[in-house]
């Protein structure tokens, strides 16, 4: 009932921000959301910006558009826009191993020593990095196919530039070698190029103190309450704080393209490997599917990219306990919608909130995990291959 209220304000006003008789309250009670934001933009401009729900559900305190929210890896969006300002100014090579810029060999760093005696790092460049093609698992404490070992040795575990798995691991080896290589700070980088010419003042890349008078608390998939933490250091894969106004801003600037030469933007957004897992997570050992061949689902330079009815679409989401996020952007007419919520269980919502805003698109979402809420019969099944396609055929 809610989804068909959702395509019907949909269909009366083409593609509006949201329509008059707002559905999303409705919504979020039925998949159980506390807090969500929504963003929507047009050709390019912000043109509705909203929040609903609670940042702090005990308290009863209202999240707003102005909400301190966990950005997770819609960091690592961030981080790539910011990078390829430095292409364009020659200070970074995208297909340069990264050994040309540390000034020693990388398993000389302690970080990295489980790496030596493995010259394969050496085949590692921004490109593999930033598409997510090191090699590397998610993070080194999460061996594939294993659980949480903090202990787990960095490794290998595909030949680098083979096969997309997405790695925050190698998203964090390029901030270091930006940072140990180049001599460039990370956090003034993103200031910078990023968080002041886009208007984004309630945005860091750390904690700051003006933040704890308005800040999410985060609610996981039993509702339980989880701390809004206070990351006291920069991680290119996902420290970032920030919030719907702010990182609004953000989208709109990169589906414009602003700061970046026309070929360096075609740059970021260029498909440099196809992806044929049946989920993006586990990150390695899924079985492959052909689900997204219909919509040529791919990976650019820290972006996702498919094709949808209206053309060449990118996307990014952020997850983590109590935090569930996404932003999707068709190219040709600059439309996109950004979605935050505090709620492990927001994602279920996206799939409809996504139609509502932009119309079909064809969005991968079994493929990111995001099971509708209006379909619970998919949660705890068996993943099994070529059995959701993003686009059916009708």
């Amino acid at each position: 009932m809610l989804r068909s209220m959702l395509l019907a304000a949909a269909m009366a006003n083409a593609f509006p921000a949201l329509a008059a008789d707002d559905p999303v309250p409705g919504l979020m009670k039925a998949a159980d959301v506390p807090g969500l934001a929504v963003a929507v933009i047009r050709n390019g401009k912000v043109v509705s910006v909203k929040a609903y729900g609670y940042r702090d559900v005990e308290k009863k305190l209202p999240l707003t558009t102005d909400t301190v929210m966990y950005a997770a890896s819609l960091t690592k969006a961030a981080f790539s826009y910011a990078l390829m300002g430095l292409v364009d100014e020659k200070k970074l090579d995208l297909d340069a191993s990264i050994a040309t810029d540390l000034p020693k060999p990388l398993p000389d760093y302690d970080k990295y020593a489980d790496l030596k005696g493995d010259e394969r790092w050496k085949k590692l460049t921004p490109n593999l990095l930033l598409s997510h093609r090191s090699g590397f698992p998610n993070f080194r404490f999460w061996p594939p196919g294993k659980d949480f070992d903090d202990k787990a040795p960095l490794k290998f575990y595909q030949e680098p530039g083979t096969k997309y798995g997405y790695s925050g691991e190698g998203i964090n080896l390029l901030q270091f070698v930006i940072e140990k290589g180049k001599g460039i700070d990370v956090d003034k980088l993103m200031q910078d190029r990023l968080f002041k010419p886009f208007g984004m003042t309630r945005t860091s890349m750390t904690w700051r103190d003006d933040f704890a008078a308005n800040n999410t608390i985060g609610y996981d998939m039993d509702g339980k309450a989880i701390e809004h933490k206070q990351r006291g250091s920069v991680r290119a894969a996902g420290s970032m704080d920030t919030t719907i106004h702010d990182y609004a801003n953000l989208v709109a600037a990169m589906v414009r393209g602003d700061g970046l030469s026309k070929a360096t933007y075609a740059t970021w957004l260029k498909p440099v490997v196809r992806i044929h897992s049946v989920q993006q997570f586990p990150t390695m050992g899924a079985p492959d599917s052909n689900d997204n061949d219909s919509i040529s689902l791919g990976y650019a330079m820290g972006v996702g990219t498919f094709d949808s009815p209206r053309g060449p679409a990118f996307f990014k989401g952020g997850h983590d306990d109590g935090t569930n996020n996404v932003f999707v952007c068709l190219e040709r007419s600059k439309d996109c919608v950004l979605i935050m919520s505090n709620s492990s269980h927001a994602e279920s919502m996206f799939p409809a909130l996504m139609e509502a805003t932009l119309g079909k698109t064809c969005f991968p979402w079994y493929w990111e995990g995001y099971i509708p809420y209006d379909q619970p019969g998919l949660k705890g099944q068996p993943v099994v291959p070529n059995q959701h396609p993003a686009c059916p055929a009708k």
